[in-house]
């Protein structure tokens, strides 16, 4: 039985300088969230907290500590450079059964086939990596996520740059992960897009805007009103006290490479 994922009163930034400011919420199991908000309003700064890669400033993180987790950053922030083959790069989703000097039995390679071609990428597993299109490689990072066979799944942009069939394939492919009862949390842009699609919405502006329904969440006034107090924060401003009982650091969690 998985856990609720608790976030209670959880300032996070960087040396010292909150990026996100207490934040509490509640996320049921099972899930599918859209954090939204302007530019620099802590969206992956949020997303890294809950993956374990950033302890909190303030406030605690729970309910993750028995659940696999597994984390897609930016586009941007991933290295195509290195000479791999697409299907190497898939099979990492599978770390956590083979180990870092494990092969793959006959039954972990069939997956990996499978995985790349429930994402369109069946033909385009022996080419590496820096061939690929920026949706073809989105594609492959999905790909990847599905093996990891995490409970928690967390993406960062994952529509960046991708053109609108592959948005929808994608799409699909995260609604499929939610009717399997996973939590899928992503920060995305298109408010229209998680309208139609997802169950819930976190909007941010470093701080908590709104939070419920994407059709309530993401009103017109709500949005309005995150643009406006994402301006009035400054990027030197103090860290404001909280309750001694709250500064407690979040849990370790495990997160698939």
């Amino acid at each position: 039985m998985t856990a609720a994922l608790l976030i209670d009163n959880v300032t996070l930034g960087y040396e010292r300088h909150p990026a996100v400011h207490h934040l509490s919420l509640r996320i049921e199991p099972g899930s599918l969230v859209a954090v939204m908000g302007p530019n620099g309003a802590g969206k992956s700064t949020l997303l890294k907290g809950l993956a374990g890669l950033l302890k909190p400033l303030e406030g605690r993180i729970g309910g993750l500590e028995r659940q696999r987790v597994a984390y897609m950053p930016q586009l941007a922030q991933v290295d195509r450079s290195f000479p791999i083959s697409v299907f190497n790069m898939v099979a990492m989703g599978l770390w956590h059964e083979i180990g870092a000097l494990g092969g793959l039995n006959k039954s972990q390679r069939q997956r990996c086939i499978d995985a790349l071609g429930a994402v369109g990428l069946h033909d385009f597993r022996d080419r590496t990596l820096d061939t690929l299109s920026g949706g073809q490689f989105q594609r492959a990072l999905f790909a990847r996520l599905m093996l990891q066979d995490a409970s928690v799944l967390l993406l960062d942009e994952p529509f960046a740059a991708v053109d609108e069939r592959t948005t929808s394939e994608l799409t699909a492919v995260l609604q499929g992960w939610h009717a399997a009862g996973k939590t899928v949390i992503a920060v995305l842009h298109d408010a229209d897009l998680v309208r139609r699609h997802f169950d819930h919405a976190l909007l941010l502006a470093r701080e908590m805007i709104a939070w419920g329904a994407p059709a309530d969440a993401l009103s017109p006034a709500n949005l309005l009103r995150a643009r406006g107090l994402h301006e009035a924060f400054d990027d030197k401003a103090p860290l404001c006290d909280a309750p001694q009982h709250l500064h407690n650091h979040a849990p370790a969690v495990e997160v698939a490479p």
